[in-house]
């Protein structure tokens, strides 16, 4: 039976998330979240209460073309998640929609999407690095760099620079994101951002940029460690997702102390009716 949980409920699966750390991170951080501020609507179901195995994250009013409402999934039962999933009530098939899972899980969705006739793209692996300790982070000299948060007024700065926005609906997120969740930004001379962080719905910081022209001054390093900070002081959980293929941030982060479990992987794929 499935239910959907509310209130109290997702207090206590909150809690007893933290015992499946780390493969039950993205649910357990979409939780923290949820139980703090505001997110747009989402239904939370669980295979059964209290005992579950299976929780899904689902975003309401998806649609096509809206990749950035993702449904998030943990399960320590893969035979309980394939028959979680093939219901109607927690997964509707025919309609479009993005999926974060463990890597591990993609077997399962792939066979349960065929079984729908519903084809699927991956459209990332990642890396989820945490900073278990926020001791470990290392001494960095932000003297002289002016560093503040961005607010609803960065919308449009932020859309055009991030890889998957210059969109509509890319733009509405951002915007929940600068309203709700934290940030960090280096300002200019004139106040205005050049280098910024911001925090995902599943309190995973991410959409690190730094403007071209202001490269090579160390905003990365100040930023991820001053966003780290931050949630730590608020006390949500410190970690990101990088692309298997970004080298680049997977050294910043691992050089200031986040770490990984090899075993795991984060992967997204788009689902879509045929």
């Amino acid at each position: 039976m499935i239910v959907e949980l509310t209130g109290e409920q997702l207090k206590i699966a909150e809690t007893q998330l933290i015992r499946f750390l780390p493969r039950s991170q993205p649910v357990y951080g979409y939780l923290v979240l949820t139980n703090r501020v505001r997110l747009d609507p989402v239904k939370v179901l669980a295979d059964r209460w209290p005992d579950f195995s299976v929780i899904v994250c689902k975003p309401q009013c998806e649609q096509k073309g809206d990749l950035f409402k993702d449904t998030l999934v943990f399960a320590n039962d893969e035979p309980i998640l394939k028959e979680t999933i093939r219901k109607s009530s927690v997964i509707d098939w025919t309609r479009y929609f993005c999926l974060g899972i463990n890597l591990r899980h993609e077997d399962i969705f792939k066979a349960v999407a065929a079984e729908k006739g519903v084809s699927s793209s991956k459209l990332a692996v990642c890396h989820m690095m945490i900073l278990e300790d926020i001791g470990n982070l290392p001494s960095i000299d932000s003297s002289g760099i002016s560093v503040s948060s961005l607010d609803e007024s960065h919308v449009g700065l932020v859309n055009q620079t991030w890889k998957f926005g210059k969109s509509g609906e890319a733009a509405r997120m951002i915007r929940n994101m600068l309203a709700n969740f934290p940030s960090c930004c280096v300002l200019d001379a004139e106040g205005k951002p050049v280098s910024w962080i911001l925090t995902y719905a599943s309190c995973a910081m991410g959409m690190l940029y730094t403007l071209p022209e202001h490269r090579g001054k160390g905003f990365a390093r100040v930023l991820v460690s001053a966003m780290a900070k931050k949630l730590h002081t608020q006390g949500y959980p410190v970690y990101c997702f990088i692309e298997e293929e970004n080298m680049l941030s997977y050294r910043l982060f691992k050089n200031l102390g986040f770490i990984e479990d090899p075993s795991y992987r984060e992967t997204w794929f788009g689902f879509n009716d045929l």
